[in-house]
C-alpha cells in the first residue's frame, strides 16, 4: 500500500469528515443517555504513553495529564484520519474520485479491532472489554460506532468527489 503524496490532503479530508460523522452518531447516542467514551480518558493514555506507560489498571484512576481532553479529541482525530488513508491508499485515487460504500464500511467495521484488542486493554477493560459489566454489550457498541465511522468514511469521500466535479 503507497499513498501518493497528492492524495493525502484528500485522505486527510475523508478522515476528518469520518471522525465528525462519528462524533455526531456520539452526540446522539449521549442525547438519548446512552454511555459514550470520555476523550479526556484517550488524552490521558497518551499523555501517560509519552511518559512511557502504556498499560493502566483503570484509566478513570491514573494521574490527570495537563490537556488530556484536547489530547484526546486530537488523537481521536489524527487515528480517524490515518485509517482513511489507510482506506485511500488501498482502494487508490480512482475510488476517491467515485466512491463506494462497501470498502468504506470494510476498513470502518476492522477499525473497532483498534478499541477492542489496543484501547480497552491498554485503558484497563481488557480485551474487548472484558473486564467491564457487560462486555458484549460494550463491544456491539463499538462495532455500531466503528460502522458509523465506515458510512461516514463513504460519505466523506462522497461529498469530496461530488464537490470536485
Amino acid at each position: 500500500m503507497t499513498l501518493p503524496l497528492q492524495e493525502f490532503p484528500l485522505a486527510m479530508l475523508i478522515g476528518i469528515g469520518a471522525t465528525a460523522v462519528m462524533d455526531a452518531w456520539l452526540l446522539l447516542l449521549k442525547h438519548l443517555g446512552v454511555p459514550t467514551l470520555n476523550f479526556a480518558f484517550i488524552g490521558r493514555w497518551v499523555g501517560h504513553l509519552f511518559r512511557g506507560q502504556f498499560a493502566h489498571a483503570a484509566i478513570a484512576k491514573a494521574v490527570p495529564i495537563r490537556g488530556e481532553l484536547a489530547w484526546g479529541w486530537l488523537t481521536h482525530y489524527a487515528v480517524g484520519v490515518a485509517f482513511a488513508t489507510v482506506l485511500v491508499g488501498l482502494q487508490g485515487a480512482d475510488w476517491v474520485r467515485s466512491p463506494t460504500l462497501l470498502p468504506a464500511l470494510a476498513v470502518g467495521v476492522c477499525t473497532v479491532a483498534a478499541p477492542l484488542l489496543v484501547m480497552q486493554p491498554a485503558m484497563g477493560s481488557g480485551f474487548a472489554a472484558s473486564r467491564t459489566p457487560t462486555p458484549l454489550k460494550n463491544c456491539l457498541r463499538s462495532l455500531a460506532n466503528h460502522t458509523v465511522f465506515g458510512f461516514g468514511l463513504y460519505l466523506s469521500a462522497l461529498a469530496i468527489a461530488l464537490i470536485s466535479r
